[in-house]
Parts: structure tokens; C-alpha cells; sequence
């Protein structure tokens, strides 16, 4: 595979223009009014992954959103690579916020990305980087190196939960039998030093709502003699952390794995700086749990977090009412042994019995999924551990991250494999965010690395 660095770089214009078609599908999952353009999307998938070598490539419907499946079977005696990605994006609100519209793709330059990086919804997550294995199949195909079977899975439901993947999967399990599991759906700690994700957080999930009187009442009128349900919703969140930051909800730590010295030392070899970090945030201050680092923060420890709030009048000018009602939405980040379901179901116990009268308190729980870890010792770690020092000159390090992929549990459950994390996005690229992006050099980079996972798996005797 001496000449995957070439190939890519002859190429390179041909690959960029091709993920920026990609890019313009506004293929937003969570809103039906773009399902057209979901479907849409799934097609363009398809006739990727016949271009670039699989023999078999079909859309296969399901209760939500298809899932294209195509296979290059080489022979059935060889390992099976499995390769999942998603091709739904996230809703690219607050569009206000963005530098450009956010399904027409721009490329500049960036402090993180000096060579470029691609402006766009869904650029890092997830297109870019499920797009990084199709032209890894192109190059290996055109080239006769494809050294493994491979199969891949793209779902078009991640980022609202994967409720028809999990149902795929189950129907499928022979189809999707395979010997590892393949995902760039993560990051990496920079371009310097690049790293493996081991470890993933679990997710619960749900909204929350509270409720007060019949109607919205004149706050002059009824002030101060009824329960206004965004003061007492208010009140129920502060009351979910306590003085040093630890959730309050009874039960919430029961399982949590506590990682000893040795451990917690390991993680500390990681590059990070503090005062970069802040700086790149605009904050003068970090926050969290009493007793762990940042990094540990948003890796081994769990979390709760209000990710939206409203309720009563927000519109412009002033109309002075208390709301019969007030809501929220909160995501609770788990660690490997704590249960979603469980914990969901705590959450909501909870939350309910520290509702004081005059107002009723309900928890509508959304999706969730298990935390995961995976053995650094495995054959699909050490290939993937290969191929990084391969392209990038140096070991990378394996890392936790504090993000959840839900599906990667139900993998393990459902197919027995092992997942390998080989995510090539930076913190910086703000997925998620407004002007979310993703570095050209990183995406090359990607194509460059990902066929050499394939040579020294398939070298592994797997």
C-alpha cells in the first residue's frame, strides 16, 4: 500500500468535491419537513459505494429512515471488516450563528486546520468521516489491495436515537456478521498527536415538564399567591447538583467504576492545556465535579445537563404572565456498568418526588444507550494502532471520550464484535455547533490511514 499517499493526493480535488456534494443534502433527521431530502441522501449513499467497489449495495427499508448495506466479499475464508456511519446531520440551528448557510459548503483556513477546513452541517459528523472508508474502499479496489472482506451499514436515524438500526440489526444478524467492527464517528486529541477512542459515555435522555394552573395567569393578578412553574422548574434543576457539583439524584453513583491512581495517571499523559482550552471557549474558568480534572470531567465521570428550557412568554416586548406551564430537556452522560434505562428511571422518580404542591411534574424519557469500552490489547486496536503510527510517525494514545454512540453497546450485544474508534475530527470542529467544520487535511488523512487498518488486521490472522 506504498502508494495510498499518491492516489489520495491525485485525487484529492476529485474527493473534496464529491463529500461538499454530500454536504449540500440538508438530510436533518429530526425534522420531518426534510425527509424528502433524508431519502434523497440514501440514494446518494447507495450509488457511492457501488462507484467505489461493492458488489452488492442495497437500500433496505426499515419502521424509520432506511439503512444502505453494501459488501465487497472477497473471499469468505478472510476477515470481515463491518463499517458503520451515519448520513442524517444534525438541525444547523442557530442558522443565525453561522459564517456561511450552512448547507452550502465553504472551505477556509482555521488556527486548528492551517491547510483548510471544510465549512458545513454534517461535515465531521458524521459525512466526512463515514465518506473517508468509502474512498478507502475506492483506492484498495482500484489498487487489487483489499486484503479483508468488508461490509458497510449506513444509517440515516443517529441523531435521533438509532431506534431502526436496533431493529435492523436484530433481523440481520448473519447478513451483518462480521470479524470488527469499523467507526469514524469520534476525534482525536490533534493532528500531532493522534489517539484511539476506548471508551464511550452512556446517554438518558428525556424532557421534563411542569405544570401549574389551568392557564396562563395576569402576573400582576395572580402573582405571589400561585406556583409559577418556570420558578419552581428552576428551583428542581439547581436543586440536581449539589455544593460540589456531584448529581443528587439517590442511587445515580451506585455503579459508577471508580478508575484507580494508576489509571487516572495514564490519562494524564494526554497533551492538554488548561489555559488553551479556556482560551478557545472564552471562558476564565473551568467547572465541574469537586475532585477531577477537566479531562476526567468529560470522559470518565457522569454528567446531567439541561440542554434547552422554556416555557410562559418570549416573544418581543413584555406580557406579564405566569405560564401554566414549563419544560425542559436534559441529557444525562453515563459511564461504563451504569444502566440507562435504570438510570432514567431514577431520574424520573426522583424528579417527581422533589415537585412541591401546587404544581405536577412529568418526565418523558426520549433514548439513551450503554457506555462502552474496548480493549486496548485487541487485534483491532493494535491494526488501528499501526496504522496511525504508520501515516502519522507516532503512537497514538488510547482515550476515553466523553461522548455517547448508543449503538456501539448494541453491537457487542447483538453481533459479538469488538468496535474500533478510528475518528479523525478535533474538538475544535464543532459538531453540533454553529459553523461546524472539518480540516481537508484530516479527511486526506483519513483516506490515507484507514486502508493500512485493513493491512495489518488482515496481517493479525483474525
Amino acid at each position: 500500500m506504498d502508494n495510498i499517499s499518491s492516489y489520495v493526493q491525485e485525487n484529492k480535488k476529485r474527493f473534496l468535491n464529491e463529500l461538499i456534494e454530500l454536504l449540500k443534502i440538508p438530510s436533518i433527521s429530526a425534522d420531518p419537513a426534510f425527509s424528502h431530502d433524508v431519502l434523497n441522501m440514501a440514494e446518494v449513499v447507495k450509488e457511492s459505494l457501488e462507484k467505489a467497489g461493492c458488489d452488492k449495495v442495497e437500500i433496505c427499508e426499515t419502521p424509520g429512515y432506511p439503512i444502505v448495506y453494501g459488501e465487497k466479499i472477497i473471499n469468505p475464508a478472510l476477515p470481515t471488516v463491518l463499517v458503520y456511519g451515519h448520513y442524517d446531520v444534525q438541525p444547523p440551528d442557530p442558522v443565525e450563528l453561522w459564517e456561511n448557510d450552512p448547507f452550502s459548503p465553504v472551505i477556509k483556513e482555521t488556527p486548528s486546520h492551517p491547510e483548510g477546513a471544510i465549512f458545513a452541517r454534517g461535515a465531521s459528523d458524521d459525512k466526512g468521516q463515514f465518506y473517508m472508508h468509502v474512498k478507502a474502499l475506492e483506492y484498495m479496489v482500484a489498487s487489487h489491495n483489499l486484503p479483508c472482506n468488508v461490509k458497510f451499514m449506513i444509517e440515516g436515524e443517529e441523531e435521533i436515537g438509532s431506534e431502526s438500526l436496533s431493529w435492523f440489526v436484530k433481523q440481520n444478524q448473519d447478513k451483518l456478521a462480521n470479524d470488527v467492527i469499523l467507526i469514524s464517528d469520534t476525534g482525536m486529541i490533534s493532528n500531532e498527536q493522534p489517539s484511539i477512542t476506548t471508551g464511550l459515555r452512556g446517554l438518558s435522555y428525556v424532557e421534563v415538564e411542569v405544570t401549574g394552573p389551568n392557564r396562563d395567569l395576569h402576573s400582576g393578578i395572580y402573582g405571589g399567591a400561585v406556583a409559577n412553574p418556570i420558578n419552581i422548574l428552576a428551583k428542581m434543576i439547581a436543586s440536581m447538583h449539589d455544593e460540589h457539583n456531584r448529581i443528587t439524584v439517590p442511587g445515580f453513583y451506585d455503579k459508577v467504576e471508580e478508575l484507580n491512581t494508576e489509571e487516572r495517571a495514564e490519562m494524564e499523559k494526554a497533551p492538554f492545556s488548561l489555559d488553551k482550552y479556556k482560551k478557545a471557549l472564552d471562558i476564565d474558568s473551568v467547572y465541574g465535579e469537586l475532585g477531577y480534572t477537566t479531562n476526567e470531567r468529560i470522559s470518565i465521570r457522569p454528567t446531567l445537563d439541561v440542554n434547552g428550557i422554556w416555557g410562559g412568554y418570549t416573544g418581543e416586548g413584555a406580557k406579564t404572565v405566569i405560564p401554566a406551564k414549563a419544560y425542559a430537556k436534559i441529557s444525562m452522560r453515563l459511564v461504563p456498568n451504569q444502566d440507562w434505562k435504570e438510570i432514567t428511571q431514577l431520574f424520573q422518580d426522583y424528579f417527581q418526588s422533589i415537585a412541591p404542591k401546587g404544581v405536577r411534574a412529568k418526565v418523558t424519557p426520549h433514548h439513551g444507550g450503554q457506555g462502552y469500552v474496548t480493549p486496548i490489547n485487541s487485534k483491532g486496536y493494535q491494526a488501528a494502532a499501526m496504522a496511525y503510527k504508520h501515516t502519522f510517525g507516532i503512537t497514538p494514545i488510547p482515550q476515553r471520550s466523553g461522548g455517547s454512540i448508543p449503538i456501539v453497546s448494541l453491537f457487542e450485544q447483538e453481533l459479538h464484535s469488538k468496535t474500533i474508534l478510528m475518528g479523525f475530527g478535533l474538538n475544535s470542529d464543532a459538531i453540533h455547533s454553529p459553523n461546524e467544520h472539518y480540516g481537508v487535511w484530516n479527511y486526506l488523512k483519513g483516506i490515507e490511514t484507514i486502508p493500512l487498518f485493513y493491512k495489518y488486521f488482515a496481517e493479525s490472522g483474525e
